[in-house]
């Protein structure tokens, strides 16, 4: 797990390709791309989301509940060798994100409802979540995908993200093959999110650089997005 998870601000705004474009040009000049990005400065992200048989995590999202929690399991660019188990609390515009390494004979245990075989000594979070596979009834949901184009800024830890090519392919027992089914969650696939996280500040350089007309702050999640279809 992260030795020292904090909360930290976090701002959504839903983007037209052409505002993606007026901003990434500002951003870059003071802003430097994430190095794990590829030679076109983006990554894939793909995440296993849980929830309860009542979706009470859905239902917390739609109903705007001002405190919240996820468990996802994450990998990037299809490595399956290199699972993350992440949960995600929301109070109000504030996240919190707590994190550890997910093997992969642990990971195809969750999925395989088998968690009760698990050893979970020295793995706190993975401990939480299997309580909660158990008490709340937890289950692997649906699998979520997208491209993202990072930039990071170091004052005041400032992370602004575009996401875009939003796709969802619900729970099944290979979701983890390497070409997975998936289908658009997007209404206007043209459109992009744009997040920008940070923690005690949000330096005035980058808040002046994000201004733009039309764009506006407003919630918006890929969960919620993606579980329209079931």
């Amino acid at each position: 797990m992260e030795k020292t998870p904090r909360y930290r601000d976090e701002l959504k705004y839903q983007i037209s390709r052409g505002e993606h474009l007026a901003l990434r040009s500002r951003l870059r000049a003071v802003m430097k791309p994430d190095p794990h990005t590829d030679e076109n400065g983006l990554y894939c992200i793909r995440s296993i989301y849980f929830d309860n048989y009542r979706d009470k995590a859905l239902r917390e999202k739609n109903d705007g509940a001002p405190q919240r929690e996820k468990f996802r399991i994450r990998y990037y660019n299809d490595d399956t060798r290199h699972l993350t188990l992440e949960k995600k609390i929301k109070h109000d515009r504030l996240c919190l994100k707590c994190s550890e390494p997910l093997s992969s004979e642990d990971c195809g245990m969750l999925l395989d409802g088998r968690q009760h075989e698990i050893p979970t000594e020295g793995k706190p979070l993975l401990a939480e979540l299997i309580t909660k596979m158990n008490t709340q009834l937890l289950r692997p949901r649906v699998l979520i995908s997208y491209r993202r184009e990072p930039f990071i800024y170091a004052p005041g830890n400032v992370r602004i993200t575009f996401d875009f090519d939003v796709r969802t392919t619900m729970y099944h027992q290979k979701f983890l093959e390497a070409d997975p089914f998936d289908l658009s969650a997007s209404d206007s696939p043209g459109d992009m999110i744009m997040e920008v996280k940070y923690d005690d500040f949000l330096p005035q350089v980058i808040s002046d650089l994000i201004q733009s007309e039309g764009v506006r702050q407003q919630s918006f999640s890929k969960y919620g997005a993606c579980r329209r279809f079931g």
